[in-house]
C-alpha cells in the first residue's frame, strides 16, 4: 500500500514540498519585517520621504504648482535656484 509517508519504500513526493514551505516562511517573515519594523527605524534601508521636500516647504510648494501646470519648467527651474540658494539643498544641512 503506498502512502505519503511510505512510496515504494523511501519518501515520498511530498518531501520536496518542505524546502518550498520553509522559502515561503522565510519571505512572508523578511517581507513583514520590511514593510513594519525596519520601515520606522532610523537606520532602515530607505527613510520614506528621504530626500523629497514634505509640508508646505517652499520646495514642496513649487513642485506641487510645477505637477498641476501652473508654472511652466523654465519659470521652475528658475524659482527652483533661487530657493537653493537662499535655503539649501535638503539633506546637506540647509532649512528647507
Amino acid at each position: 500500500m503506498q502512502n505519503l509517508a511510505n512510496w515504494d519504500g523511501g519518501p515520498g513526493p511530498w518531501i520536496l514540498f518542505f524546502p518550498l514551505i520553509w522559502a515561503a516562511v522565510v519571505i512572508g517573515a523578511v517581507t513583514v519585517l520590511r514593510r513594519t519594523a525596519w520601515r520606522g527605524r532610523g537606520g532602515s534601508w530607505r527613510q520614506a520621504g528621504a530626500g523629497r521636500p514634505a509640508g508646505d516647504s517652499p520646495l514642496a510648494v513649487l513642485g506641487r504648482r510645477f505637477a498641476a501646470g501652473e508654472i511652466d519648467e523654465d519659470e521652475y527651474w528658475r524659482r527652483l535656484s533661487v530657493l537653493e540658494e537662499q535655503f539649501g539643498r535638503l539633506g546637506k544641512g540647509g532649512a528647507a
